[in-house]
């Protein structure tokens, strides 16, 4: 999935204030998630989507018991990211299974940018990944695949160009604390619009996390290895590539 929707859901919250004899009951049908964050900036695939300034993002998952999915993602960015758009809205639907110590997950992801003047920015994106975890560890593979889709060219008239995404990511808990830890390491290829100069480039990102009730305090390093500054010579905007700390704050339902 593009992000991880985290939290309790209001079917969990009532179970931990029911009766002991409540645990006995069959789980539910469907499961509601959800959260709210306040990041210092947008880093999507290791490139600023805000001009390295603050977003504001939230997303609400359903999940149903057989382990399809639907989930919707929202996050304010800057007007370079999508014709004159400072909206981005995810749509989503998939499907996650747990075999053994492996988790399976396929699934499609649809880029909605609202009020884009428009532009033909909106494209899908399928996606599969499988995520093993190791005691307090956790390891994962990840692929997602854009066809070609005029969307993704650097301008309309062009032609269509399509986009390869793969990444693994490492993350862990350190027991008996409210503390983790991760890493991240990805490969994006191209040409396309979400490889903006024109070729591969390569992301990665260290961080760590303080969880504390339904709050979860983050803050990480990200860079790549490539540079873009949007509409270089109008404006102000700076290296959307270069590498930065960034902070979140997130609430989870």
């Amino acid at each position: 999935m593009r992000k991880s929707i985290l939290g309790l859901s209001a079917v969990a919250l009532a179970a931990l204030s029911a009766p002991a004899f409540a645990q006995d009951e069959p789980t539910p049908e469907l499961t509601v998630t959800g959260n709210a964050a306040v990041v210092t900036d947008y880093r999507f695939r290791g490139l600023s989507q805000t001009d390295k300034r603050f977003a504001l993002q939230g997303g609400i998952t359903v999940t149903h018991a057989s382990g399809f999915y639907v989930s919707t993602w929202g996050s304010s960015i800057d007007d370079y990211v999508a014709a004159g758009s400072d909206q981005e809205l995810d749509l989503i639907a998939g499907y996650s299974k747990t075999v053994g110590a492996a988790t399976f997950d396929v699934g499609v992801l649809y880029y909605y940018y609202p009020s884009s003047g428009g532009g033909n920015t909106d494209f899908v994106e399928p996606y599969a990944s499988v995520k093993g975890t190791f005691g307090p560890a956790t390891a994962k593979l990840s692929a997602a695949y854009a066809p070609k889709q005029h969307a993704l060219s650097f301008a309309g008239s062009k032609p269509r160009e399509d986009n390869l995404y793969l990444a693994g990511d490492l993350s862990a808990s350190i027991p008996n604390t409210p503390l983790g830890v991760s890493a991240h390491l990805g490969h994006n290829f191209g040409p396309s619009y979400l490889v903006p100069v024109g070729k591969g480039y390569t992301d990665w990102s260290v961080g760590a996390t303080y969880t504390w009730s339904h709050l979860t305090f983050g803050v990480s390093y990200v860079d790549t290895d490539t540079h873009f500054r949007p509409n270089a010579g109008v404006g102000n905007f700076r290296d959307a590539a270069r590498g930065g700390v960034v902070g979140s704050v997130t609430a989870s339902f």
